[in-house]
């Protein structure tokens, strides 16, 4: 069974809708056990740091993971970032190692500077040491045979955009990004199941050895 999380922070929904999209395009996957985390601003503690045991458990048990937020000034969303930053410690331990990873964003406009996100999304799988899986479709509305409606409208390769307008409610997202969504969530589970599926591959992680000189240097000054 491959065990999917999509995790994502949505501030007015649109975000979540496409969240719900891709969930289901990979639940339609069969033997694919998927989990939708939503990362909020409650989550964030006084110190200004993520932390909830809940999502990080559901995350370190998936065979894959993929992240989403919107395109806020060009860049993830600060409650996105705060989560990214919270995930020393796994990454410390390459915990997410060997991981599949893929990841998802949208803005009111149509360019937006989604690409950056998705970039400073895909940075944060590498460095995390997992494998990140691009959208696989090519681009559509882009001759004079396309559309609107076209599958991949938006022209993305990393992975999915939306372009759900400002002044129009959540429910009205377009359609085709939402199909998109889907596509890619039934490409995603699918890889990720042929991986879990096949293959007898055996991850070596490591600690990282200038985190745990830190902390043993924290220890020992906190023992005087």
């Amino acid at each position: 069974m491959a065990n999917i999380a999509v995790v994502y922070h949505s501030g007015g929904g649109n975000t979540a809708v496409l969240a719900e999209a891709i969930g289901n395009g990979a639940a339609s996957v069969p033997g694919a056990k998927v989990s939708l985390q939503r990362i909020t601003s409650q989550q964030i503690n006084a110190k200004l740091r993520w932390e909830d045991e809940g999502i990080a458990k559901e995350l370190q048990q998936a065979d894959g993971i993929i992240f989403g937020c919107p395109t806020l000034m060009g860049m993830v969303s600060t409650p996105f970032k705060a989560f990214m930053e919270a995930a020393f410690m796994p990454w410390a331990k390459q915990a997410w190692k060997d991981k599949f990873a893929g990841g998802f964003t949208n803005s009111a406009s149509i360019n937006g500077d989604k690409t950056n996100t998705q970039i400073q999304l895909l940075v944060f799988a590498a460095q995390m040491g997992m494998l990140w899986v691009p959208m696989g479709d090519h681009p559509g509305n882009n001759w004079s045979g396309g559309s609107e409606s076209d599958m991949n409208r938006l022209g993305a390769f990393l992975g999915p955009m939306s372009q759900p307008r400002a002044s129009v409610a959540e429910e009205a997202a377009h359609s085709a990004d939402l199909q998109t969504g889907f596509r890619y969530g039934q490409r995603f589970a699918s890889i990720v199941s042929h991986w879990t599926r096949e293959g007898t591959h055996v991850t070596d992680r490591m600690f990282d050895a200038a985190t745990a000189a830190a902390i043993k240097a924290q220890a020992q000054k906190a023992a005087k």
